[in-house]
């Protein structure tokens, strides 16, 4: 007579249906392939603003669509209201639209792999602004995984700078527009998710609808700025599409479709099931400029990639345990 086994905790990807793992996939070949995409088909020349905010239209294009597609569009616009989306979602759309400004800055000056590397330093800040804000704490070993990832930014920051020499115009270049600005992206990185997951928890949007709230009002934020910023002369000079190829258009649309992406892993997946994204970009990333550029990594990126991978790994498989007493 056969014996039925005992129902135990599923696996991480157990309870993932085929089409979250779907999403999961494409959102790992979407962050591997962004940093060479932008940096084959963005020209030196193209506005840093002008292509962020075509990438934000084209998120808002894109959700709307799928709203409309299963059917909820007519739904979400009877119930929205103005002071939910403004408690929701204009903080971090406003986090995001410079996030994306500064990572448009470092894609140019950095080695893709470097790039995608030192964007994983976003994991120890969004840790620390959901503690700060959700009090969300970390175990003894996601501490120590964070640990490492730091060692693997310095590493990485070290070792980008000393191939460029100690001193002279590139150094300052790498040091100054490729570096600073990423990670000063990852911080503003780590506050936007952590407020994006308490508008999710306490005010219940959806993901499609977070990324329409968001981009319009990241578009409206970064419409303001070209009155002041050297870009929004440069677009009044130049015009907005200046140094745009049709080719500019793929890591525009790639980055758009990114966004809704990352919106549906979050709402259907979770946070935790991220890091099989974030390990698999990396290798992805690797993989594609040895393959497109026949650029193997440097001995630094060598050193730091086991770190990230490990210090990652370890952070997704020993979560914090609630004890009796704080549940």
């Amino acid at each position: 007579m056969a014996t039925t086994k005992p129902k135990g905790p599923a696996s991480s990807f157990d309870k993932t249906d085929g089409r979250v793992l779907l999403y999961l996939v494409l959102l790992a070949l979407q962050y591997g392939a962004q940093p060479l995409l932008s940096k084959w088909f963005i020209r030196r020349e193209v506005i840093v603003t002008s292509s962020v905010l075509a990438c934000e239209v084209a998120k808002v294009f894109c959700a709307l669509i799928l709203l409309a597609k299963e059917g909820s569009l007519f739904k979400l616009y009877k119930e929205w209201t103005l002071v939910g989306s403004l408690t929701a979602s204009v903080l971090p759309a406003a986090i995001y639209a410079l996030q994306n400004s500064l990572l448009q800055i470092s894609y140019k000056n950095l080695d893709s792999l470097t790039f995608s590397m030192l964007n994983q330093t976003k994991l120890l800040f969004t840790a620390f602004f959901t503690y700060l804000i959700l009090r969300q704490k970390q175990s003894v070993q996601q501490i120590g995984a964070l640990f490492l990832l730091i060692v693997a930014a310095v590493l990485l920051s070290i070792g980008e700078g000393s191939s460029s020499g100690s001193r002279g115009k590139y150094h300052d270049q790498v040091l100054f527009y490729g570096i600073v600005p990423i990670l000063v992206a990852s911080v503003l990185s780590g506050l936007a998710s952590a407020l994006c997951q308490w508008a999710t928890q306490v005010k219940k949007h959806t993901s499609y609808l977070m990324t329409v709230e968001m981009s319009v009002v990241g578009i409206l934020c970064l419409l303001a700025s070209t009155y002041k910023s050297p870009d929004g002369e440069a677009i009044r000079r130049h015009g907005f599409f200046h140094g745009w190829t049709p080719l500019t258009m793929i890591p525009v649309l790639f980055n758009a479709v990114g966004g809704i992406l990352v919106g549906l892993v979050t709402s259907r997946a979770g946070g935790v099931k991220k890091g099989f994204v974030i390990v698999s970009a990396l290798l992805v990333t690797a993989l594609l400029q040895f393959i497109f550029e026949g650029k193997p990594p440097s001995m630094y990126c060598l050193v730091s990639l086991p770190l990230v991978i490990t210090s990652i790994s370890i952070y997704q498989k020993y979560p914090y345990k609630v004890k009796k007493k704080e549940a």
